[in-house]
């Protein structure tokens, strides 16, 4: 299935936007931090039933994963996977059997993604360790009931290859076999015209790392998209970008990637940059009703 994914990406990169006069484009839109908050989820569930929100991903240790969970279980036509939280977060092991994984000892992981990145690239962090813990916040899902059908990771540390290998070694010891490609098309970043430089730099440079991303999920046997959209516009996604994405969406299965929420006194208690922006996503996200031509599914309809 992964190979079939990859030859339609190849054709999607060259921006092939038709066959026979008709749009063959798949969306999945997929929101990320599914447990963060109540206003989170309300949101979630919400944009679900008005049918423009297919997918969401569930952290296993957040302050209102319970209710996620009840939720999730409450509505099977919502796709639902597991947000793994390997930076700025809880750990579902202890912190004693996270020695590099949660080094401070104060039962945290790192609380930014360059100093994981650093330590990654400089060899302080095991992958033994990253397995481990993956495996246990799946398990932890799995064990209440989430049915689940892929994952994908907070601040998608998975573009790592480091990151990569034994997050997938978890992944199928639960029996999951889907995992988001979180890199954003040449074509998707031109289409985003409120992101700032530095992100789009950063964007571009990391897709580097795309080809060897292909051939470790190829070869690990996991299937996954065309690539994702959103992940620049992060923090920017409003009405406007998102109609220009929507316009463009190629041949292919591409993943939206939002963070829709209420921006409510719960979560300015979170550290999190995303506030104001988690309703303007809602607002914008509307507009998918819009485009007919447009197949919404979730990951359940890429499983092997």
């Amino acid at each position: 299935m992964s190979k079939t994914l990859s030859r339609r990406s190849k054709r999607s990169e060259r921006g092939t936007g038709s066959r026979n006069g008709q749009r063959v484009s798949s969306l999945i839109v997929n929101a990320d931090d599914f447990g963060l908050t109540s206003g989170v989820n309300r949101a979630i569930l919400e944009l679900h039933r008005r049918g423009v929100l297919t997918s969401a991903t569930l952290m296993a240790c957040a302050a209102a994963t319970d209710e996620a969970v009840a939720i999730a279980k409450a509505t099977p036509t919502l796709g639902v996977g597991c947000h793994v939280v390997l930076v700025d977060g809880k750990p579902a092991l202890e912190s004693v059997r996270l020695a590099t994984l949660a080094p401070a000892g104060d039962g945290c992981l790192r609380p930014t993604l360059g100093k994981f990145v650093k330590d990654l690239f400089t060899g302080r962090i095991a992958a033994a360790e990253i397995e481990a813990e993956a495996q246990a916040q799946i398990a932890r899902l799995q064990t209440h009931g989430v049915e689940l059908t892929h994952i994908d990771t907070h601040k998608h540390t998975h573009m790592f290859p480091a990151v990569l290998r034994p997050l997938l070694r978890a992944a199928r010891a639960c029996g999951v076999r889907a995992v988001r490609n979180p890199f954003e098309p040449a074509w998707s970043v031109r289409a985003t015209p409120n992101a700032p430089m530095l992100r789009r730099a950063q964007v571009r440079m990391l897709r580097s790392l795309q080809a060897r991303f292909r051939r470790i999920v190829a070869e690990e046997g996991f299937t996954t998209t065309s690539g994702a959209i959103g992940v620049l516009a992060t923090g920017s996604l409003d009405a406007q970008s998102l109609h220009s994405l929507l316009q463009r969406v190629p041949d292919g299965v591409w993943e939206l990637v939002t963070h829709p929420g209420y921006n409510d006194a719960t979560l300015a208690g979170v550290r999190t940059r995303l506030r104001e922006s988690r309703e303007t996503e809602m607002r914008a996200l509307e507009q998918l009703r819009e485009h007919a031509e447009m197949k919404l599914i979730s990951f359940r309809e890429l499983q092997p």
